[in-house]
């Protein structure tokens, strides 16, 4: 078996891409000791570095993978054998599909009608400074002379020519992303940031050497991977919230602020950053976490666990003991849901696990309720999801 074929079925499990046959392939190569060696070079370059992710070794791979087997396998099974029952008792259809859904598929009862229920997706909306909106999606590709390139669902801010600069006035841009939406956008200076659903970013479409390089989260959600200063002149860079400012070294840290949040957090992955609010200032350290009460010039720090603060930008959900209240607050930003409260006991429910962004608002719902042992049941309708 060629090294390539085992490398790349690394990878599409290490994304979470990787099918039965990739999974199988993996589980057999693992047991020999040369085949471990490349798993973990690549993990040590694709997985930690690149993503921050706690350790991750091969016994914990395995497990994995054999319980990803046994699940797909099942899943399989369940397939083949509803192709060979059209013509059998629906009391037996009904007895497999309550076995198989219900212990291996973590399916539930969950009342649902979600076929307006859209997965979330690359989109935003481009305002320039003349006022024009341009609506942008995976795939599609928009230019203008100045500096702006999209490709799939990352934009390139471009400044190449000194004139950009040397200019003594720059022009922002707007980056706004829907609630169901997410993208990407790389600045001028090199700086990488990742924009959540129901986000705005305000940026300079070039910098001005010689002079701090700022941008604006108005709100919503932002990882950045800074650009260091060493690359830019020396000139420092800074991030605007609707009460804070940021002051950054090349560093990669991520902020939460959006409006409905009386309260924002700042995770640092690594680096270090400044944080201000009114007179306060305070310095956070890498895996820790500043929060800011809007209405208050106190700044609070905690130790985190970076990997679950940062899990969005992997592509899951990543909740430790959070309340179902916030939970439902995420999941309607990612999937455009209204979210409606009958049992009202209910917000107080905790849950903890780590769920897949790609999965349908059903599985995503069928788990927790699953989970809930009966406390919590979903009812889902047009885009509204009630909790009874």
């Amino acid at each position: 078996m060629k090294d390539g074929a085992i490398e790349k079925a690394i990878v599409k499990f290490l994304d979470n891409e990787a099918d039965l046959d990739d999974l199988e392939l993996l589980e057999n190569s693992l047991q020999d000791e040369e085949k471990i060696s490349i798993f973990n070079d690549l993990v040590k370059v694709d997985y930690l570095i690149n993503y921050n992710m706690a350790d991750y070794n091969v016994e914990t791979a395995i497990n994995k993978i054999s319980q990803r087997i046994k699940y797909l396998q099942r899943k399989k099974r369940l397939l083949v054998f509803k192709r060979l029952s059209v013509a059998a008792s629906i009391l037996l259809i009904i007895g497999v599909f309550y076995f198989d859904f219900f212990q291996f598929n973590n399916e539930s009862s969950v009342n649902k009608n979600d076929t307006e229920i859209s997965i979330g997706s690359s989109k935003a909306t481009l305002t320039l400074d003349n006022g024009n909106k341009i609506v942008l999606q995976k795939g599609q590709k928009y230019k203008t002379g100045e500096v702006i390139d999209q490709g799939e669902d990352v934009f390139y801010v471009r400044q190449n020519d000194t004139k950009s600069r040397t200019r003594k006035k720059q022009v922002y841009n707007y980056l706004t992303i829907p609630r169901g939406g997410k993208f990407i956008i790389v600045l001028a200076d090199g700086t990488k940031v990742w924009l959540n659903s129901d986000s705005q970013l305000k940026y300079p479409t070039s910098f001005i050497e010689g002079k701090p390089r700022s941008v604006e989260l108005v709100y919503g959600e932002a990882y950045f991977e800074v650009s260091p200063s060493e690359a830019n002149h020396g000139d420092s860079f800074s991030v605007y919230t609707k009460s804070q400012e940021i002051n950054v070294l090349g560093t990669e840290f991520n902020i939460l602020a959006y409006n409905e949040d009386d309260v924002i957090k700042t995770t640092l992955v690594g680096g270090k950053v400044l944080i201000k609010k009114g007179s306060a200032e305070r310095i956070l350290k890498p895996n820790q976490q500043a929060s800011v009460v809007l209405d208050s010039n106190d700044i609070s720090i905690k130790e985190v666990d970076v990997s679950n603060e940062i899990s969005w930008v992997k592509g899951l959900f990543s909740f430790n003991g959070e309340r179902l209240e916030e939970m439902m607050k995420v999941l309607s930003r990612w999937y455009d849901t209204e979210i409606i409260f009958n049992n009202m006991e209910a917000k107080d429910f905790r849950f903890t696990g780590v769920l897949e962004r790609a999965k349908s608002i059903k599985e995503i719902l069928n788990y927790i309720e699953q989970t809930s042992d009966g406390e919590i049941q979903f009812d889902v309708k047009n885009k509204t999801i009630t909790i009874k």
